[in-house]
């Protein structure tokens, strides 16, 4: 049977409303629910009666589908311009990725993640300039190369002639690409939004708002060691690592390249905590790869950094114990989902981190 979605609604408001209860939630509900809620509510009465009926607002927006016979005008409505909005964005996305090299291409969850979080809703979303908002994912570069010759009646050339063209080359720099949609459209992008469009990308393409299945075993309490050193993550951490220290394939490029640190896959705003005391020496955004990051300096030559998180909560100058929780994980900067990349520096060399933290 179909819940009535004022009961919906107002059980929803009531658990945004309560930040213990929202915590209890998880930020899906914050994220993704809390600007759209009575349109959610008016589905789940709609699709709710059903076990059939597993298709959600994202799911109809991103993959297509029928849409209920008996959901209303006005919601219909929503759902099919953005239905038609990201039809035209992908004929888009679809002619730069034409223009790109080295097998790079455009993430288009990523453009149509942003756009659903900026328009969904508004008025006549499949009438903006869905060209120029995809073009706020990428650089242009002209490029030259030598024309084919094969055909060339000229035998005495000493030198093929050469052409030039342009490449398309995608932004991973998550800030870069909303400073280029509030400069190019004019937009004035709030935190909402930037936090609505990383949890939409997550949702689809992991299948979890915070990018992962939810909030991670002992990462509510600091792990550490015999020998003092604490786990950034918590007590998990070793059945978590995506990516070791040393040379790997690089996610963006494919080529080999150094690791400098390890990358353990958390949830979006689980506590990353400082490995031991020491002072921050950095606390800041780093737009080459890092996003947000901190830097703590634990004297004797050692220093650990902490990077792409969501949210910094010390300064340069704090005095931090082990343990302490210095920031929130993300996905900021070059990445490509929430992550902790975790690094420990000895007298200025990158070491492998395995080498101090603490294992069960």
């Amino acid at each position: 049977m179909a819940i009535p979605a004022a009961a919906i609604a107002k059980a929803a408001i009531g658990v945004l409303s309560n930040e213990k209860t929202r915590k209890a939630a998880g930020w899906v509900l914050v994220a993704i629910l809390s600007p759209i809620i009575l349109l959610i509510a008016a589905f789940c009465s709609i699709l709710g009666g059903s076990a059939d009926h597993n298709s959600s607002i994202l799911d109809l927006c991103f993959y297509g589908g029928t849409l209920p016979a008996d959901i209303p005008a006005e919601y219909r409505a929503y759902i099919e311009d953005m239905q038609a909005s990201f039809t035209l964005l992908d004929e888009r996305i679809a002619e730069i990725n034409s223009m790109t090299e080295d097998g790079a291409s455009l993430d288009a969850i990523r453009v149509k993640a942003f756009f659903y979080a900026l328009y969904f809703g508004a008025e006549s979303p499949s009438s903006r300039a869905h060209q120029q908002f995809v073009d706020c994912f990428v650089t242009y570069e002209e490029r030259t190369r030598p024309l084919d010759s094969t055909n060339s009646e000229d035998e005495s050339a000493e030198e093929p002639e050469e052409e030039t063209y342009t490449v398309a080359i995608p932004i991973t720099d998550i800030a870069t690409i909303w400073s280029n949609i509030q400069t190019a459209l004019g937009e004035t992008v709030t935190e909402e939004q930037r936090n609505n469009a990383d949890s939409i990308y997550n949702l689809v393409r992991y299948g979890s708002a915070t990018g992962t299945e939810g909030w991670i075993p002992g990462a509510e309490v600091p792990f550490i060691g015999a020998d003092g050193f604490c786990s950034p993550v918590g007590s998990s951490w070793e059945s978590r690592v995506t990516s070791e220290f040393g040379y790997r394939s690089d996610p963006f490029t494919g080529q080999t390249k150094g690791h400098t640190g390890i990358d353990i896959a958390v949830p979006t705003g689980t506590p990353v905590r400082a490995a031991l005391p020491g002072v921050v020496t950095k606390a800041t955004y780093n737009a080459g790869g890092y996003g947000y990051y901190v830097m703590i300096d634990h004297g004797n030559g050692m220093v650990t950094l902490y990077a792409h998180n969501s949210k910094l909560l010390v300064s340069v100058g704090d005095t931090v114990e082990a343990g302490d929780t210095v920031s929130l994980s993300g996905s900021t900067g070059r990445s490509t989902g929430p992550h902790l990349h975790f690094e420990v520096r000895v007298n200025g060399q990158r070491v492998n981190p395995r080498s101090y933290l603490p294992t069960n």
